[in-house]
């Protein structure tokens, strides 16, 4: 009999899926301006905190399993039990029960079933390989069954470009002038930001087809994918949906269809359309849009986010059988330049900008270093790094990637060890899957490389991320370690750094806050 049910759900999703408005040919396009632009990161005003806190007691176990389950990398022994135990308590509620695990993983094979179904339907008329795509192990594979290679044609009619001046690393990367090989615009346009406090999890208001969702901003993929209105009820309870009927500008891709399943079973799959996508007044037409028809319960309980928009490069794209653009690749070619910039701040107003970098938010001379997209990140070497006034050490052969999605910094044991070993009473407690330590701690400075180019200092006071208890006494750190040879430098490092992300030259730029 259970296996008849989830026969049932499987044909329900299916029918979902299939269940599309149909296509409206009557675009209106607006003219190219080009210009840039700026977004407000928004707040979620809804953590329960420890008194004298901003963020929600075990908020720091939650990310870092959501940073594991992101990238595929195997939960260490304890994590996922640490999560179990929170959520017995009230202010774990939203935590994942460790008696789920078989639901989960039933839910995982559901939604592979579907993505396999769906892309298996286009194989036939594409001939192209219809395997769902997956998070690669340890990130070096974004997209399971993808080669790696620079395919991210754009979406059916999109307006679409070649990068301009993109190559690995090219001249004046780390010059000062990080426009000599890309074609920019003197005109512009800005949007100002009106932020909110805290920095626990940060969502952006996204326009599609004049429905606005908050949406996460993710440097560290390349979907653009949101709740829609063919979920079913209660998957969009608490969410906002995009409702593709509501929009004249709407149009499906036929047979084209997306599947995103992690490490822990959790996912979203659906189908896929085009819509203007307009951020903070610059729109792009015919941007891809990735239409849930299946989530997981973990993305289902988040109700402030109602989807996630990628800024990693487009070869990451998981949609099949043709890869899409990335919203910033399309809109370049409207930008004065190829970048966009993360100003993301500690209890203080952060944005997004797009096209240009304000120089007011930094201080002294912003530092260039290559990157390798090779994988589809903005991906650096990172072979040292130094703890508080002490030595450099060395780290030869290390690599991480600057990914605004992941909420903590996830390093090698070596670093984690020798920055908490200055850290008296920081102990590592499987009880709640990481390193913790007394509160009042007056935490070291971090400083680590970015591609053998310059040293970047994280500093103490944004390692000390959220009390693991009501009292408040004990709190988990911002930096932990990752079993993965790609670390992952989240909004711990953004919070101290100003970064700049360039696609003309493949670089990245990084200096203190203002």
């Amino acid at each position: 009999m259970p296996a008849l049910q989830h026969v049932f759900v499987l044909l329900a999703l299916i029918a979902l899926v299939l269940a599309v408005p149909a296509p409206n040919a009557n675009i209106k396009r607006s003219p190219i301006v080009k210009r840039s632009f700026k977004v407000e990161r928004v707040v979620n005003p809804n953590f329960k905190r420890a008194v004298g806190h901003k963020r929600a007691v075990g908020a720091g176990t939650r990310a870092l399993v959501k940073a594991h389950r992101k990238y595929s990398i195997p939960l260490p022994a304890g994590l996922l039990e640490a999560m179990g135990r929170g959520s017995s308590s009230s202010a774990n509620a939203d935590a994942p029960n460790v008696n789920s695990i078989q639901s989960i993983q039933d839910f995982g094979q559901s939604i592979q079933a579907l993505g396999d179904l769906l892309a298996g339907a286009t194989k036939g008329q594409n001939g192209q390989d219809g395997k769902a795509g997956q998070a690669g192990q340890s990130g070096q594979n974004a997209t399971k069954g993808q080669n790696g290679s620079a395919a991210s044609t754009g979406a059916a009619g999109a307006k679409t470009t070649a990068t301009p001046g993109a190559s690995n690393g090219g001249a004046g990367a780390n010059s000062g002038a990080p426009f000599a090989n890309s074609t920019a615009s003197n005109s512009s346009g800005i949007v100002s930001a009106t932020p909110i406090d805290g920095d626990v999890e940060y969502l952006s208001p996204v326009d599609i087809g004049g429905q606005t969702l908050n949406l996460d901003f993710d440097s560290g993929s390349s979907d653009l994918w949101v709740f829609s209105s063919q979920l079913s009820a209660a998957s969009q309870t608490g969410h906002t949906v995009y409702d593709p009927s509501k929009s004249s500008t709407f149009q499906m891709i036929s047979g084209a269809s997306y599947t995103i399943s992690y490490g822990d079973g959790s996912g979203s799959a659906g189908n896929v359309g085009t819509d203007v996508v307009n951020i903070g007044g610059v729109a792009v037409q015919n941007q891809a849009v990735e239409l849930a028809t299946a989530v997981s319960q973990s993305f289902v309980q988040d109700t402030d986010s109602n989807g996630l928009l990628g800024l990693a490069f487009s070869k990451l794209n998981t949609v099949k059988p043709q890869q899409q653009k990335t919203f910033f690749d399309n809109a370049i070619p409207q930008l004065k330049a190829p970048v966009f910039t993360a100003d993301l701040r500690s209890g203080a107003p952060g944005s997004y900008e797009f096209g240009n970098i304000d120089s007011t938010k930094f201080n002294g001379t912003m530092q260039w270093a290559n990157i390798n997209n090779t994988r589809g990140f903005w991906q650096f070497s990172t072979n040292s790094f130094v703890v508080g006034t002490g030595d450099a050490m060395l780290t030869p052969g290390a690599q991480a990637i600057a990914d605004t999605g992941t909420t903590l910094m996830l390093t090698s044991a070596t670093i984690v060890n020798a920055y908490y070993s200055t850290v008296d009473g920081a102990v590592n407690d499987a009880q709640v899957g990481g390193v913790v330590f007394p509160c009042n701690s007056q935490l070291p400075d971090l400083q680590v490389d970015v591609g053998n180019s310059f040293m970047a200092t994280v500093r103490g006071s944004d390692i000390n991320f959220a009390p693991v208890d009501q009292a408040g006494t004990t709190c988990f750190g911002g930096v932990q370690a990752i079993d993965s040879n790609l670390q992952i430098y989240g909004d711990i490092m953004f919070k101290s750094q100003f970064v700049a992300f360039n696609a003309g030259n493949n670089s990245i730029g990084m200096a203190p806050h203002q």
